[in-house]
């Protein structure tokens, strides 16, 4: 569309795995960046979805009272019939996709759509740290409801370029799309960029 920050070697607090009602409330366009994959270099679109979990609130700020607790998840932009992303979203529709609309769909109308999120807990390979994941997405059963959107709408394309909301992301979104072949060109736009050409169909994307 989870990276864990540590403050003095502890973790921060997880949400607890399981199933929540949720709603789609972010989409950040980051952009295509390189990334190694299975030990490869590739050069990959990416986009990343978050999940407000309207049920779930906590007090983060004095001030703002109880907010949700909120969730995302990093897929490469492809509706490849083997993509992660195309995966979550057929399993969100509750149908695949027919190969008409997998050539251009605008993911930017999952903003404000209710869904069921399952979250669970994965350890990092060196089994210091455990980091929660989007483990699936599936529509909402028969019968529940989502409470109203809490979090404002939070979108960020590159046709529209928002440099104040970008400021406002976590540095370590922040300074992934700035590494992006995207937002070279949008503040270098004389400047020769690596061509997207080199983009590849994704069927794993790794955890993070």
């Amino acid at each position: 569309m989870a990276i864990n920050a540590t403050n003095n070697g502890s973790q921060r607090e997880l949400i607890t795995p399981g199933n929540y009602i949720a709603r789609c409330y972010q989409m950040i366009h980051i952009g295509t960046v390189e990334e190694i994959v299975q030990g490869e270099k590739k050069t990959l679109n990416k986009v990343r979805i978050g999940w407000e979990l309207p049920t779930e609130t906590k007090v983060f700020d004095e001030k703002k009272g109880e907010q949700p607790l909120v969730i995302s998840k990093e897929f490469t932009l492809s509706l490849h019939e083997k993509s992660n992303l195309r995966k979550v979203l057929a399993s969100w529709r509750g149908k695949d996709f027919t190969e008409d609309e997998a050539k251009n769909f605008d993911i930017t109308k999952l903003l404000g759509v209710a869904c069921m999120l399952n979250v669970i807990h994965k350890s990092s390979k060196d089994n210091t740290k455990i980091y929660q994941e989007v483990g699936s997405v599936s529509p909402l059963p028969k019968g529940f409801e989502c409470p109203f959107q809490i979090n404002k709408t939070i979108l960020l394309e590159y046709d529209n370029f928002d440099f104040d909301l970008l400021e406002s992301l976590p540095d370590f979104i922040k300074e992934k799309i700035k590494s992006s072949v995207e937002y070279a060109s949008i503040t270098h736009p004389n400047e020769q960029h690596l061509s997207d050409s080199h983009n590849y169909d994704d069927s794993t994307d790794m955890p993070f």
